[in-house]
């Protein structure tokens, strides 16, 4: 981590406005401030493991992280994707209920959870945030049950590009009209795993988007998104984010 990052102070963190603290007023920022760390992760590095205690609460400032679940006979299952903004932890939850683990280098900006529990209580505009935060997290949830239930492989590739592209971009969705670079948190391997699909499916779906022109491929892990309209057409999705039966 540089020393840059951190030095950062809250008001100018590069996910101020999409994070837990996107509501804080400059007191309350203030407060944050004194109890927050940094931590740095490398890519396959565990951050937490299943059961384990959790001394504090973060949002993933940098990087993508991935929540899985092992079963008795050692079989695991992603079940989750974690970004850039993105919370890891549960106040009033001492142990975590998932292994995470680093996929790409990841910064944490992190908070004491004991400390960050108490301030909850006193500042409404974050425990506001982290609900608001909690049901985005639902209707994600039951987006991907669509995803993995009812769409194609195409269309699955498709969905997932076109959420970490959403995450990436500084801009909307619908307003968004030049190209979008998206660096790949997943490798072909783990989109397979996440996506219920085999590593020869995964390939075989991204050539045939960088053959139709929906994608370019620029090295294993960059890929440049010439159109997010054409993008999102390919998800099986209505342009009002229903899905097209």
């Amino acid at each position: 981590m540089s020393k840059a990052l951190a030095d950062i102070q809250c008001s100018e963190c590069p996910i101020r406005h999409r994070a837990v603290c996107a509501r804080c007023e400059a007191d309350e920022l203030q407060k944050l401030e004194e109890i927050k760390y940094y931590r740095n992760y490398e890519a396959g590095q565990a951050i937490c493991w299943a059961g384990d205690d959790m001394s504090f609460v973060a949002s993933v400032v940098r990087g993508a992280a991935t929540l899985s679940q092992t079963m008795e006979d050692g079989r695991t299952q992603m079940v989750g994707l974690l970004l850039s903004s993105d919370f890891i932890g549960r106040p009033g939850r001492a142990q975590s209920p998932y292994d995470v683990t680093a996929v790409s280098d990841v910064t944490l900006c992190c908070f004491r959870r004991k400390p960050f529990e108490t301030m909850m209580i006193d500042t409404p505009h974050l425990s506001e945030r982290l609900l608001d935060m909690t049901l985005d997290e639902l209707d994600a949830a039951r987006e991907w049950m669509l995803i993995l239930g009812r769409k194609t492989a195409r269309e699955k590739i498709a969905s997932l590009l076109a959420i970490i592209a959403r995450r990436e971009s500084t801009l909307g969705l619908m307003a968004q009209t030049g190209p979008v670079l998206v660096e790949l948190p997943l490798t072909r391997e783990a989109m397979a795993d996440y996506l219920g699909l085999t590593l020869e499916t995964v390939s075989r779906q991204i050539s045939a988007l960088k053959r139709d022109g929906i994608i370019v491929l620029e090295g294993k892990r960059r890929i440049q998104v010439p159109d997010m309209h054409k993008l999102v057409l390919e998800t099986g999705d209505d342009v009002d984010g229903g899905f097209i039966a």
